[in-house]
């Protein structure tokens, strides 16, 4: 049987409830097999990509502290040889430093605060695991999380989309 994903903000979740149960009586020819809730608070949240990023710690009525920020990571090139091997060296070493750069953005903005309950990563995968592969930030790896890889440059207004977004029940309906 397929099953698919729909995600419908929290205020709203009792009404479509209702409306997919008119449509679909007796779970017929679609019925709802899960829901998944993410209301965890306050929620750390970590959006990367290279050359942009936004770490915050949020709370169910806005942002407790957050830093959006962007350190040029250099793309691919399609030259050869020992250019190449330079430019890819040149792109390790700013994807480096831009790493560096978030450990310690995110530890500064967690500092002081009450502890994150949940975590919210979104962007790159592998830039955000070596992120949290920070000894001062391992510990959020144990918190329940929720991905949002799919995101695009992260800047103010992507991280405010990804929280309304990183808050919606997600319902899994079998048909």
């Amino acid at each position: 049987m397929a099953q698919r994903i729909v995600e419908v903000a929290p205020e709203r979740l009792d009404g479509w409830l209702e409306r997919f149960e008119a449509n679909n009586p007796g779970g017929e020819p679609q019925r709802v097999v899960n829901l998944e809730r993410f209301d965890h608070s306050p929620l750390a949240v970590l959006l990367l990509r290279r050359g942009g990023y936004a770490v915050a710690l949020a709370a169910e009525d806005g942002l407790l502290a957050h830093k959006v920020g962007s350190r040029h990571v250099q793309s691919r090139t399609a030259a050869g040889g020992w250019s190449q091997q330079r430019f890819a060296r040149r792109r390790g070493n700013q994807a480096d430093a831009l790493v560096g750069a978030v450990q310690d953005h995110f530890v500064r903005i967690l500092d002081g605060q009450p502890a994150p309950m949940a975590l919210l990563v979104g962007g790159d995968k592998a830039l955000a695991a070596e992120v949290l592969a920070d000894p001062r930030l391992v510990h959020l790896t144990t918190l329940p999380s929720r991905a949002a890889y799919d995101i695009g440059d992260p800047k103010r207004s992507v991280l405010d989309e990804t929280l309304r977004r990183s808050r919606r029940v997600r319902v899994t309906i079998e048909e």
